[in-house]
């Protein structure tokens, strides 16, 4: 069966850190940009960070640059993204998504638009 699956979220405090992780069954996610969005209880899905699929480019949300870094983990075959300096405005259900139309593709994008492929979603919520 092909499918994506998040892990990694749960409840941290204002400043805190989280690392999520994505994982792909049925294909091999290395090979294939993926891209990371969120999206909070009553607003658009937005994207958060992207990554290519042999190690170039990878771009960020504003909200989220100089916080969250995104990486490869070959020897999991995950892409995984940390979360630091957590604040409350990002909590939200996290979603990762691979393009499986981008064979290789060496670059990725934080809209949503050419990703097929994308998980349930975990949940991250930064409070007190």
């Amino acid at each position: 069966q092909v499918q994506v699956v998040e892990s990694g979220g749960g409840l941290v405090q204002p400043g805190g850190s989280l690392r999520l992780s994505c994982e792909a069954s049925g294909f091999p996610l290395d090979y294939y940009p993926v891209g990371w969005f969120r999206q909070a209880p009553g607003k658009e899905r937005e994207g958060v960070s992207c990554i290519s699929s042999n190690d170039g480019p990878r771009y960020y949300a504003d909200s989220v640059k100089g916080r969250f870094t995104v990486f490869r983990d070959y020897t999991k075959t995950t892409v995984v993204l940390e979360l630091n300096s957590l604040k409350p405005e990002d909590t939200a259900t996290y979603f990762c998504a691979a393009d499986t139309k981008s064979y290789f593709g060496s670059d990725c994008t934080i809209l949503p638009t050419p990703y097929d492929y994308w998980g349930q979603g975990t949940q991250v919520t930064v409070s007190s």
